[in-house]
């Protein structure tokens, strides 16, 4: 029996790519092509496709909030395609068989297309499904503050704990993630990360820098209300006059 699969993909270069590569595929019978997230919806409600490959950022609505939105059991298996690497993490912890980052060459997806086939295979073990319907529970609650965060290094999608983050500083689209020795680019806003860290820890200190409070060694203050803070690895910042309100999450009464 051929795995019924669906496309869901807002850029129409990135489907007719799935749809060649997906047409080689003997076993693959390809089903529909989405354009955007309601449109997935309505499909995968009307057909049940065995597996998904499914943009993260499409019109009205994003990959997740489709997952949310969809019942199917057993669930299709998903695997994620996007051209950011940000969302990796969140991504396996729907558990996503596998999440193709743009542009990705043949053996790639040969690769992913592999893994999704064996899960196919396996999709109706007890023990998945409940996992699966726990997580996608889990996510229709409010949102967690990180404790892990995905960046693309060398090619490679790598796993940074918060804890180890120094600072975070802003870089025009992107954000630059500093560990004590090394640094990591994220595509995204200074307040978008912001919002996803734990606000015991993390503290902006100025409109372009975010500072982990455990990493803090001292604060000198200066003329008009502006302090240097001097962390423990010896790099000097400033927590800016403007954000002097958060002086007593830094320790500073």
């Amino acid at each position: 029996m051929k795995t019924r699969t669906l496309i869901a993909d807002d850029e129409p270069l990135a489907r007719e790519r799935l749809r060649q590569l997906l047409s080689e595929q003997p076993e693959i019978e390809l089903i529909g092509e989405c354009a955007d997230g309601r449109q997935a919806v309505e499909a995968i409600h009307k057909n049940s496709p065995d597996l998904i490959f499914l943009d993260i950022q499409m019109p009205e609505l994003n990959g997740f909030e489709v997952l949310e939105a969809i019942s199917a059991e057993p669930m299709p298996v998903i695997v994620f395609v996007t051209a950011h690497d940000q969302f990796a993490l969140k991504a396996f912890e729907v558990h996503a068989v596998d999440y193709l980052l743009k542009p990705f060459d043949r053996d790639r997806f040969g690769s992913a297309l592999r893994r999704a086939l064996q899960q196919v295979r396996s999709r109706e073990d007890p023990a998945r499904v409940e996992a699966q319907a726990a997580v996608l529970s889990e996510m229709q609650s409010p949102a967690k503050p990180l404790d892990r965060l995905a960046v693309k290094s060398g090619g490679r999608i790598r796993i940074l704990r918060i804890v180890d983050i120094a600072w975070i500083e802003a870089a025009h689209n992107y954000v630059e993630i500093h560990e004590e020795k090394q640094s990591h680019l994220l595509r995204g806003t200074i307040s978008a990360i912001e919002q996803k860290l734990p606000a015991d820890k993390f503290v902006r200190i100025s409109r372009s820098v975010i500072v982990n409070v455990e990493k803090v060694k001292e604060l000198e203050p200066h003329f008009y209300g502006e302090y240097t803070i001097t962390l423990q690895n010896g790099k000097r910042l400033t927590l800016s006059r403007r954000y002097r309100n958060k002086l007593p999450q830094l320790g500073v009464g």
